[in-house]
């Protein structure tokens, strides 16, 4: 199981590059196998273009006046693709590195020619373990440039769209797609938030029925582990589109804004939900925890009562034990009675009996304890 320092490195990794290097250096490219796609479309109310290239087919060319484009680069290789595509586009060289340096904090900044974006995307893996990756965004009034480090599948439905004519996305501006864009990704949130859902109920069912094993405490706290990871990385979300949203008219238009609006409602849903499920797994830990040790205190207590038993009838039987001499009349004179041994008994069970009854009127076997 991985620590907890180990997990946030895994969450918000950032490959190095090599100390006093320039700003703007690459780093060594995760998933370097897979080879670089992009999906190049380009738009109008009347008309859809679009095409695949591959590896170095890969390049941008400016659209003919009136066509919108979106142009999504799945994949990054060696890094090589993504430099010449960013050139080509007129990338700043800190903005592709950011690209290609995955592991960035969500962010918005400005440039001279348009606005870049960096999200986070969530997934399950095979483990049912919560994985991020990081999408990345660069749109002007005409262009929108998407970047994924392998091919995933959250923008699909966003294509779907395109493809079928839909009136609002193929008349409008290049910033309406980028704000569905960011919309996919929040929404891509939700499903995650009905799994970790059905997981806490699980959790919350097996604690309250006092179903415990050895595997619950850890699984409560990697889903703990998991929506303070979900947080962490949600959270600077709102503060990037909250600056997004005070951009002048001439960069992103009020008609765009409006659907902006829309993303950070849904986003605020998010944070309200992953705060109340965070607050929920802390109380299941402590419920769980509360449990075991009334479980463990019911069996101590159990324990105490078979000590306290036998413990006066351990002083009586070492009494009777002892050897002395029982020809004189004043040494153990029940030894030499006719039916000293039934005494011996009837003596036991009436200290049982009456241990017994003393730890009922206390409480301590069920009873309730008497008022004094």
């Amino acid at each position: 199981m991985l620590h907890f320092a180990d997990f946030l490195m895994s969450i918000f990794r950032r490959a190095s590059v090599p100390p006093g290097s320039p700003p703007g250096t690459l780093a060594p490219t995760q998933g370097a196998d897979v080879e670089p796609e992009l999906i190049l479309a380009r738009y109008n109310r009347d008309q859809l273009e679009e095409k695949r290239l591959h590896g170095k087919e890969v390049s941008w060319t400016a659209a003919e006046p009136g066509m919108m484009t979106w142009a999504d680069l799945r994949g990054f290789g060696d890094g090589s693709v993504l430099t010449k595509l960013g050139e080509e586009f007129g990338l700043h060289q800190l903005t592709v590195s950011d690209i290609a340096n995955l592991g960035q904090r969500p962010k918005v900044e400005d440039y001279a020619n348009g606005i870049f974006v960096v999200m986070r995307a969530v997934e399950l893996d095979q483990d049912q373990r919560l994985t991020w990756s990081q999408v990345s965004m660069f749109f002007d009034s005409n262009d929108v440039l998407t970047f994924q480090d392998k091919p995933r599948s959250w923008l699909d439905s966003l294509r779907s769209r395109l493809h079928s004519g839909r009136k609002v996305i193929r008349e409008s501006r290049a910033d309406y797609l980028a704000c569905m864009v960011m919309d996919s990704v929040v929404d891509s949130y939700f499903p995650m938030l009905e799994h970790y859902s059905d997981r806490l109920e699980e959790h919350e069912e097996c604690i309250l029925a006092e179903h415990f094993d050895d595997d619950l405490l850890g699984e409560l706290y990697l889903t703990k582990r998991d929506l303070a990871a979900f947080r962490r990385s949600v959270w600077p979300l709102r503060e990037a589109l909250a600056h997004l949203s005070r951009e002048p008219d001439d960069v992103l238009s009020a008609s765009a804004k409006m659907y902006l609006r829309d993303t950070m409602d849904h986003l605020m849903q998010v944070i309200d939900v992953l705060e109340s499920y965070r607050e929920l797994a802390s109380s299941l830990v402590d419920v769980y925890l509360s449990l075991v040790g009334q479980r463990t205190n019911e069996i101590m207590r159990v324990l105490t009562i078979v000590a306290t038993v036998f413990i006066p009838l351990t002083f009586v039987a070492g009494i009777y034990g002892m050897n002395f001499d029982t020809s004189a009349a004043t040494n153990l004179p029940e030894l030499g009675w006719r039916y000293g041994y039934i005494f011996f008994w009837i003596l036991c069970l009436v200290m049982t009996g009456g241990l017994m009854l003393l730890f009922r009127r206390l409480g301590w076997l069920g009873g309730k304890q008497q008022a004094k």
